[in-house]
């Protein structure tokens, strides 16, 4: 369909709360999905939540399978959340990279939790509920943060650990979101 244009950090869309969805298996849900689809492909992401490309819907789309940019971390298999609810399964928390699609150029340390589970439905309606650790749980949390109006560099706690990616690791080509 459509690769659609990424909003930003300082655009105040970015920091606003999500409206649910209500209605499932339309064609209007069917275009945004494709148009998140496309543009998470065009930009190597590992996910895309509605509100970074400017619409106020809790939908999020995520899925990594082996990548050379993220070689420690295991597959996420695709999947579209709609209305999610995300609970921590511990208190264990644990600080790793990231980078976002909406924050380019950049990444930090962020602190996730290690285990979570993580509820809403797909695009007909089906119901999704799954308990996720690691990598998949620190994807999850990111793009559900977006549909609350929150970006990573907020949830650093260390700021001497968030800095420009080709400063960070130099020579290394790294993936945003």
């Amino acid at each position: 369909m459509t690769v659609r244009a990424v909003l930003k950090m300082g655009d105040p869309r970015l920091l606003q709360e999500a409206r649910r969805v209500n209605k499932f298996n339309t064609p209007e849900l069917d275009a945004l999905i494709q148009d998140m689809k496309d543009t998470m492909a065009a930009l190597n992401g590992a996910g895309l939540a509605a509100p970074q490309i400017g619409v106020d819907q809790q939908v999020v789309i995520f899925g990594v399978d082996y990548n050379p940019r993220y070689p420690e971390a295991e597959a996420v298999p695709f999947t579209v959340l709609i209305n999610p609810v995300v609970a921590p399964l511990s208190k264990k928390m644990e600080e790793d990279w990231e980078g976002c699609l909406s924050v380019p150029g950049l990444r930090g340390m962020v602190p996730r939790y290690t285990r979570i589970r993580y509820e809403g439905v797909d695009q007909f309606g089906n119901v999704i509920d799954r308990r996720v650790e690691g990598f998949h749980a620190r994807v999850v949390q990111h793009e559900c943060d977006h549909l609350h109006g929150i970006l990573y560099p907020m949830r650093i706690t260390d700021f001497r650990t968030f800095g420009f990616t080709d400063v960070l690791f130099p020579g290394q080509e790294v993936m945003d979101d």
